[in-house]
């Protein structure tokens, strides 16, 4: 049974007069016997500590489970953590969100989990640089100031060569702070003329940047996304909330030029919480490692994401990427009509690929399409419009901007606008088809890719599961109730058979080719509306 699923009282008394049984033979079957003790019994209370003596250690990802609120005991939470010991240091990081919320359950400020993270963040500064970030981002909640805090200053304590290099982190985005500022406040004084607007602001952060304070500070700065990077040199992108666009060096990639926006707004409907982004992309990334732990490449992009304070962050920019739209607006004159090119994205690819570089294109294509369409569709994602969705030069597609997920799809006049499961529209399945209507063979490897895909995930169900309801209590806006999660549930088809579950798949993945001309509609819309803007 998945971790939502209620257990009666019958259900209880049995496993827990199979207590025994259920240790030697069933150890992962811990979470139902600590939802079947009674907790007001002193007896079986004491019985149950015993237990945990000799109880056999659970997988990391199984015991991640009971540091869910469901689990307050300190005994079982201290088992936990016991198990935790045996992740290796990129196992913690994939699941350090997680445990970080999870914090907010602790009965004590010291208790096995805060004294875990801080020893292995003493022990690892990749660690440590994101147990700093994902603490101080929730400074401003009063729920967790008092504790947050002081595990932070624990951990700057111990490691004070590493205080420098975060405090200059810490100053260079309240600088960015700064500056985003003052382009918003030029912005809606000059907001008549555009071209006034946008000479006027780029004088004006230029002024500000050259400033010797600015520039000692933005100068050899270690990336908050990426601690092994170094950020260069600043430019603001235009968009309604002036995100600031940094471009900067890796010295580790031989001064290759990257880029980050720097996000930070005061109105939380131009905003979306960039935690629920951050979630998401954890999520792509653990479906990424678990699609690779079963020989399945999907090469999926699950750039990096962190919040920094109160709806602020940062988000990496893909290099050598541009959107659905832009690929279809470059290739007609009429915004209408762009979204029905289908040969408009194949064409795109041609234009950077020739040869056998065209081929392995299409391949990354037909790949990156599977696994997002699959994952996409698991999770509930909304909101595909064609800016949100991009391809890089190199074949891989891939989706940015989680601010709908879970099933939360956007209506327009009580109408859902999205009524596919997933997106595949026919301009992709040109490409997959390598611009060959009848190329059956093509497009069954990608059928094919999804199915395994789909079952893969399947197979981790719970653990999903479990991460989710890990960050129910983090306040992002589509997770706040475990109804929300019963949408994963829905879309694994868990407690139905791998039969079962793929037949549903399988009428999905026809209703989203079937429907997909609502889908080029919506683009359609989109696209007038953004000419209109532009």
């Amino acid at each position: 049974m998945d971790p939502l699923s209620q257990l009666c009282e019958n259900e209880k008394d049995l496993i827990w007069t199979l207590r025994y049984d259920c240790m030697e033979n069933f150890p992962q079957s811990l979470p139902k016997l600590l939802l079947s003790v009674k907790w007001s019994k002193h007896e079986d209370m004491a019985q149950l500590q015993a237990l945990l003596q000799i109880w056999p250690k659970l997988s990391p990802r199984d015991a991640l489970e009971l540091l869910d609120f469901n689990y307050p005991d300190q005994y079982v939470r201290e088992y936990a953590v016991g198990c935790l010991r045996d992740m290796s240091d990129e196992e913690l990081s994939q699941y350090l969100l997680q445990l970080v919320q999870v914090l907010r359950y602790e009965p004590y400020y010291d208790c096995a989990l805060t004294r875990f993270l801080l020893n292995r963040a003493q022990c690892n500064r990749n660690i440590g640089h994101f147990l700093f970030w994902h603490l101080r981002s929730e400074m401003h909640m009063p729920a967790v100031a008092v504790q947050f805090s002081l595990i932070l200053e624990a951990y700057c304590r111990g490691s004070i060569p590493h205080i420098e290099v975060l405090k200059k982190q810490v100053e260079a985005l309240s600088k960015l702070k700064s500056v985003n500022e003052l382009i918003k406040l030029g912005t809606i004084k000059n907001a008549r003329s555009k071209t006034k607007e946008a000479m006027l602001t780029k004088e004006a952060m230029m002024t500000c940047l050259r400033q010797s304070g600015y520039t000692e500070t933005l100068s050899d700065l270690h990336s908050p996304l990426n601690p092994s990077v170094l950020v260069e040199k600043c430019r603001y992108m235009d968009s309604k909330m002036k995100p600031l666009w940094i471009v900067y060096n890796n010295k580790l990639l031989g001064g290759d030029t990257l880029g980050i926006i720097f996000k930070n707004g005061d109105d939380s409907s131009l905003f979306p919480d960039l935690r629920q982004d951050m979630l998401t992309l954890q999520i792509l990334r653990l479906m990424d490692l678990l699609w690779k732990e079963a020989n399945l490449d999907l090469r999926i992009v699950p750039y990096g994401c962190l919040a920094t304070g109160d709806r602020s962050g940062l988000i990496e920019v893909v290099s050598s990427a541009d959107t659905i739209a832009n690929i279809q607006l470059t290739s007609s004159n009429v915004a209408a009509a762009a979204a029905f090119n289908k040969d408009a994205l194949l064409n795109w690819l041609k234009e950077k690929n020739s040869g056998d570089a065209l081929e392995k294109a299409i391949e990354e294509f037909t790949l990156s399409c599977a696994g997002y369409c699959v994952a996409t569709y698991v999770l509930g994602i909304g909101d595909r419009h064609s800016d949100n969705i991009m391809v890089r030069s190199t074949g891989q597609l891939f989706h940015i901007d989680f601010g709908h997920i879970l099933g939360n799809f956007k209506s327009k006049f009580g109408i859902k606008r999205e009524r596919v499961p997933f997106i595949l529209t026919h301009d992709f399945i040109h490409v997959i088809q390598q611009g060959k209507t009848g190329n059956t063979e093509k497009f069954g490897s990608f059928r094919n890719y999804c199915e395994q895909a789909y079952l893969i995930l399947r197979r981790n169900g719970n653990l999903f599961i479990t991460l989710f309801a890990l960050m129910l209590t983090a306040g992002l806006p589509e997770l706040t109730s475990v109804k929300d999660i019963q949408y994963l549930k829905d879309s694994l088809a868990l407690g139905k058979t791998d039969d079962e579950a793929l037949k549903q798949f399988r009428q999905k993945f026809d209703e989203a080719l079937r429907e997909s001309w609502t889908t080029k509609v919506n683009w359609m819309a989109h696209n007038v509306v953004k000419d209109n803007r532009s």
